[in-house]
């Protein structure tokens, strides 16, 4: 079991930056994949960024390239996604997942095994 909990949302402005973070715990973090995807009120979940196991390869949805940037701390067992130029289109709650293996598939839902309960982000404009 993994464990994840996630914080750092909140209401900004558009064109303002946010970090959010992952915090996790349970079994072994750094065998895991990990995950940022979001989800709008009445959208399905979407895929926002990815990053592998060691840290040294990342993903991102086109809506966020340039823009947010993902990132993974083995010491504190944290995920954070780091987000610059927000607009109120990226207003959702952020969700963190860890996968045991999303191989070439990483944008998908179903490739992860565990997941946070969301934080929320709000962008005004």
């Amino acid at each position: 079991q993994v464990q994840l909990v996630e914080s750092g949302g909140g209401l900004v402005q558009a064109g303002d930056s946010l970090r959010i973070s992952c915090a996790a715990s349970g079994r072994t973090f750094n065998n895991y994949g990990m995950g940022w995807f979001r989800q709008a009120p009445g959208k399905e979940r979407q895929f926002v960024a990815a990053i592998s196991w060691s840290g040294g390869s990342t993903k991102y949805a086109d809506s966020v390239k340039g823009r947010f940037t993902i990132s993974k701390d083995h010491a504190k067992n944290t995920v954070y996604l780091q987000m610059n130029s927000l607009k109120p289109e990226d207003t959702a709650v952020y969700y963190c997942a860890a996968s045991g293996g999303y191989g070439n598939a990483w944008y998908l839902v179903n490739k992860y095994d565990y997941w946070g309960q969301g934080t929320q982000v709000t962008v005004s404009s």
